[in-house]
């Protein structure tokens, strides 16, 4: 087994049995970014093989406000699963695998064709299919949210589950439209009925979701052995607020001015142990 193989199934490990360990950085040989995305692709193979398929990817630290309280200084990305992408429900969900988790209010986008390095917010938008917000809800397998960069992409990408409201279909809409919105909505996040936090569009690489794409595919090519975007994907594009932590009983609601997204909202639960 090598040492990828070995720190993937010891992630692996956490996540099954919902514990945490030391920063993989912190280690006497310490852990590169080219390292990191390798053991990223290891653990995606693996829960492959365990029945998961990876179907989108999310971008991590594009809000640029929260890279000097997370040690970051450059976005990352991590893949998504079936398993773990949802539509929002009703019902309250389900905390319980998770560990120290905490919500972000994000704009996901389906992809129609892959992006390219170098393309505008104009020509990004031509390959989307649609829109929708979600709630990101991130978690650290490493205690109290202390880490390197290299370590959030080796532990998934931070990723513990993505819940989306409604898909808008470009084909029903302006997409040009679409251009201004995205550059300049506002987000308000509230639990239960109180403000919490809110964030501009800009928050977003200074250019909003649409950049955030954009960064996605330079970033993509740029990694050695990285998985090429695909039509149909769905992609993340990070937060527009604060990552805030959450606990059972809550209810979270965000919504979106200037934006043709309706207001989402989720319940937490969690179920006896």
């Amino acid at each position: 087994m090598t040492e990828d193989e070995a720190i993937s199934d010891r992630l692996i490990q956490c996540l099954q049995h919902r514990e945490q360990i030391q920063p993989l950085s912190s280690g006497e040989r310490g852990l590169s970014l080219a390292q990191s995305y390798r053991i990223s692709a290891q653990v995606t193979k693996a829960r492959e093989a365990a029945g998961e398929r990876a179907i989108g990817r999310k971008i991590g630290f594009t809000n640029r406000t929260i890279w000097d309280e997370y040690n970051v200084s450059a976005p990352i990305f991590g893949p998504m699963y079936d398993k773990t992408v949802h539509p929002l429900e009703q019902e309250p969900f389900d905390l319980s695998g998770l560990l120290e988790p905490r919500i972000e209010p994000e704009i996901a986008f389906w992809l129609a064709h892959a992006p390219e390095p170098g393309m505008k917010p104009e020509d990004l938008i031509g390959c989307v299919s649609g829109i929708c917000a979600g709630f990101e809800l991130v978690q650290s397998v490493f205690p109290s949210w202390k880490f390197e960069a290299a370590d959030t992409v080796a532990a998934f990408g931070l990723h513990g589950a993505f819940l989306h409201g409604p898909v808008h279909e470009f084909a029903l809409g302006d997409p040009q439209e679409w251009v201004q919105q995205l550059a300049s909505f506002r987000t308000t996040l509230r639990r239960n009925g109180e403000v919490m936090d809110e964030g501009p569009a800009s928050n977003v690489l200074g250019g909003g979701p649409l950049s955030a794409l954009g960064h996605l595919a330079a970033l993509v090519a740029e990694i050695e052995g990285a998985r090429p975007l695909t039509p149909g994907e769905i992609v993340t594009t990070g937060t527009l607020t604060r990552a805030l932590p959450i606990s059972t009983g809550e209810t979270w609601r965000a919504s979106f001015d200037g934006l043709s997204l309706e207001p989402i909202e989720i319940s937490l639960t969690r179920q006896p142990s």
